[in-house]
């Protein structure tokens, strides 16, 4: 069973969110405000939390005491939690500037704005960002060597073509002659064919 967090001060939005939880068979991890939620962090990091963590975290951005910002700044800062996908949500309009600041603050995956989309989408938007999260979060190939390193790249080759050889056609009026092996396939001349004998 996946397991989501939640951050979210709006009791009707929070207990939306929980229930569409239970229906799709996702444990719920749930905070009203953002110093409970860095406090079970903490608490996670100690290793005083037992249990499945959670692979997504759904903030709000305006919390009481610490921001949902704030919050996703501290998730990415705990070595347990920091891997997890986050999405910020908000009722108030942001300018793109505000949204750029909030998204790096958190280093947030999706900003999205209230009312939140039906069930549907919005349990499609959510795997679509954890998968997306997870395939960035993948182990990249390891570094090159430092001499390798300072080379220009190496162009690709294209692959050799894989050449079929197909059978000889029949020489005309003698198909009982063969080509000679080592020869192109070339098809003799009716001079040749009446030298070869």
């Amino acid at each position: 069973m996946s397991t989501w967090m939640v951050v979210e001060d709006e009791p009707d939005i929070y207990d939306v969110l929980l229930a569409m939880f239970e229906i799709w068979g996702i444990e719920g991890v749930a905070f009203v405000d953002g110093a409970e939620a860095v406090a079970w962090i903490e608490d996670v990091d100690q290793g005083r939390v037992r249990g499945d963590l959670p692979e997504l975290a759904i903030l709000d951005i305006r919390l009481p005491e610490i921001s949902g910002p704030e919050v996703g700044s501290r998730l990415r800062q705990s070595p347990i939690l920091g891997d997890i996908a986050i999405v910020l949500i908000t009722a108030y309009r942001l300018s793109p500037e505000e949204e750029e600041a909030v998204v790096a603050q958190a280093q947030a995956d999706l900003l999205m704005y209230k009312p939140l989309p039906a069930m549907a989408e919005l349990r499609t938007t959510m795997d679509n960002v954890i998968a997306k999260h997870k395939k960035e979060q993948a182990p990249k190939p390891g570094p090159k060597p430092a001499a390798a390193a300072n080379q220009p790249p190496v162009p690709q080759q294209p692959a050799p073509k894989q050449v079929t050889s197909k059978p000889n056609p029949p020489v005309a009026k003698k198909p009982k002659s063969k080509p000679a092996a080592d020869k192109p396939n070339v098809k003799q001349s009716s001079s040749d064919s009446n030298q070869a004998g």
